[in-house]
């Protein structure tokens, strides 16, 4: 074989133009330059940074962490605050479910996994939710955020807003999808608290998660979530992946009176993933509290507490209230009668009920209640509880709400020995509001006596809207089942 001078020949001088050629290439697009390092990470073993933590829903414990705090990329699971940021709109009004999404260009670009509609079409609210619970569908993600906030970047900030109220503290998002972003960061542990908000704030539309298949204009589209109806307890929520993040999922369990949520991030792939995953909830469901729950719901948190204005009564009763997480923090309970629209928000994270610890109220505690000889308050199953506590001086609902300090005062009130809870607000109004929301939904509550509770914590105050008027925990309890076959978040406390 003749050899030019300088010039490779026959077999040399392929090999030689193809390497050129693959270095050219990646010079000229990084893309295609990361694509290969990530394939050449294959070819040495796939290894994602891994974390994993499992809680106890009802006692707020901590029954399985590892690297719990440490950041990582969300993936898919990013689309659980996507639809929190939606089912909020839902309970506002803006949407109803046959309400039409857009699909922008922008949207119908976004890369797989997606459901490749046109640019100009549209969606329903609820085949949207269901896109993104079983397909995990980009598009239909990115149109959500743009319908919502006009565009993608805009709604990134506010779930990312929505994330630190919800005491995510870590969380940061760019997107509204999941798909890769290197600012799209989260931890395992600020993923356990919105797998219990989510639950506790929309009762009505989590149940979407449990969806394993729908159909979708000619086509049938499964859930990625291979959990379900295999694992026994498992009812959601959302799986994920990117080639930084790793596999992973949400799941939320719930046996009998037991209930956790769990988070695995960084699994090598879908089955080893989905084989810790069960290990997980079959080694940590049983070990869950499978009492009363302890903790309150998880709750949204103004980013900057407003200071509350209180009235003053006239006379004081000191009472003391089982405190959760609250040692050091005023506690004031106030009149519930004022309507306003109905803004359901969720209670801040309580790593557990501390029990025994023991505070006296500072301040008034009023409420708004029938007179002092009213009849007893009947429970659920139709027997009689304790009488409410007598009341002097306080106005009906029909009437108004009880002056402030600046006319008549309303008499204090000491709480029954078990209260119900249906949440806690960021402003004073908005408790009182699902008060008497809740009060004329269900008859049971037709002889309790609503009153808030003033909490300041860490710089924010809130306020706990609590029904009184129970003596026994089975009628609290009770009380709060009628609640929640009517779309409220409620629990039975001490008082």
């Amino acid at each position: 074989m003749r050899r030019v001078q300088g010039r490779p020949t026959g077999s040399r001088a392929v090999a030689v133009l193809l390497l050129a050629t693959s270095f050219l290439v990646a010079v000229a697009d990084p893309a295609e330059a990361r694509r290969r390092g990530h394939q050449r990470k294959a070819v040495s073993g796939y290894n994602p940074p891994y974390a994993a933590m499992v809680v106890d829903v009802k006692s707020g414990r901590t029954l399985h962490a590892v690297n719990e705090d440490a950041l990582r990329h969300p993936a898919s699971i990013t689309k659980v605050m996507t639809l929190y940021m939606l089912f909020e709109q839902l309970e506002k009004g803006r949407y109803d479910l046959d309400s039409p999404l857009t699909v922008s260009a922008n949207a119908a670009a976004q890369a797989p996994s997606k459901l490749g509609l046109r640019p100009g079409s549209t969606i329903s609210v609820e085949d949207a939710i269901k896109a993104l619970v079983t397909k995990s569908a980009n598009d239909i993600a990115c149109a959500i955020g743009e319908n919502i906030a006009g565009s993608e970047p805009r709604f990134a900030e506010m779930m990312t807003r929505k994330a630190k109220a919800l005491g995510m503290s870590r969380t940061h998002y760019a997107n509204a999808s999941g798909l890769p972003d290197p600012d799209q960061i989260t931890t395992a542990h600020d993923l356990t608290i919105l797998a219990r908000a989510i639950q506790d704030r929309f009762p009505r539309y989590y149940r979407y998660f449990q969806t394993r298949s729908f159909a979708f204009r000619g086509r049938v589209i499964g859930n990625h979530n291979h959990l379900l109806g295999n694992v026994e307890g498992v009812d959601g929520i959302k799986t994920g992946y990117t080639r930084d993040s790793g596999f992973n999922l949400m799941t939320a369990a719930k046996l009998g009176d037991r209930q956790i949520v769990a988070i695995v991030l960084g699994g090598k792939s879908g089955a080893s993933r989905d084989r810790i995953m069960a290990d997980l909830v079959r080694a940590n469901l049983p070990r869950a509290y499978a009492g009363a729950r302890q903790t309150a719901p998880v709750v949204e948190v103004a980013e900057r507490g407003r200071p509350a204005v209180i009235a003053e009564a006239g006379s004081r009763t000191r009472t003391e209230v089982a405190s959760a997480d609250d040692d050091d923090d005023a506690v004031q309970t106030t009149s519930s009668t004022s309507p306003a629209p109905l803004d359901i928000r969720p209670a801040t994270t309580t790593p557990g009920m501390r029990r025994g610890t023991l505070q006296a109220l500072p301040a008034a505690a009023q409420a708004y209640a029938g007179p002092a000889n009213q009849a007893p308050f009947p429970s659920v199953n139709g027997k009689s509880t304790a009488r409410l506590p007598a009341v002097e001086g306080v106005a009906s609902r029909a009437e108004g709400p009880p002056k402030d300090a600046r006319g008549e005062s309303a008499k204090s009130v000491t709480p029954t020995p078990w209260v119900i809870q249906l949440g806690a607000m960021d402003d004073e109004d908005k408790a009182k509001s699902i008060l008497a929301d809740a009060r004329s939904r269900t008859g049971v509550l037709s002889k309790a006596a609503p009153y808030t509770v003033r909490v300041t914590h860490g710089g924010a105050t809130l306020y706990r809207a609590r029904f009184s008027g129970f003596a026994e925990q089975s009628a609290a309890q009770d009380a709060c089942t009628a609640l929640k076959k009517n779309g409220f978040n409620c629990f039975a406390t001490r008082s």
